[in-house]
């Protein structure tokens, strides 16, 4: 069996790297960020942490965001999972191309549902609050090919 592997995820920073997001992100083997980043000393704290991969968002503006990509795709412990921004730029089926998770931003809010054997996992907004809207972030946990997932608000 393969080992415990803690992936922390968020998105919607727009230039905060807020104390409780660190903290949530605490552990984390790999941090996956969905975009709308805000700032690339948002990426220097969380690669302080952990291995980052992040993609751009629309917000994402400047020459330290083109190096961001508009998506991403990483495998871990046999679990294909994909990164992008705003969900409705998808262009692929998920389940047909074997990704397990797809992680989105763009929203504010914090969502997990299961579609076609694919978690779709939104972490919210870890950045600074939009409407009345929670602060989250995410943890995804894989183990043995299996992928489990905790929403964690921030602030209420």
């Amino acid at each position: 069996m393969g080992s415990k592997i803690r992936i922390g995820v968020l998105s919607d920073t727009h230039g905060l790297l807020r104390p409780e997001a660190l903290e949530a992100m605490r552990g984390s083997r790999l941090i996956l960020h969905a975009g709308d980043v805000g700032s690339p000393a948002v990426l220097e704290g969380l690669g302080a942490m952990a291995p980052v991969r992040a993609v751009r968002g629309n917000v994402d503006g400047g020459e330290w965001a083109e190096g961001l990509p508009l998506t991403d795709a990483v495998e871990v412990e046999g679990v294909l999972i994909y990164l992008i921004h705003d969900i409705g730029d998808l262009d692929l089926d998920p389940a047909a191309a074997g990704v397990g998770v797809i992680v989105s931003g763009h929203s504010h809010r914090p969502s997990a549902e299961v579609r076609r054997g694919v978690l779709h996992l939104n972490p919210g907004s870890a950045g600074p609050r939009r409407f009345s809207l929670p602060v989250s972030a995410a943890v995804l946990t894989v183990e043995g090919g299996r992928v489990s997932h905790r929403l964690v608000v921030l602030k209420e």
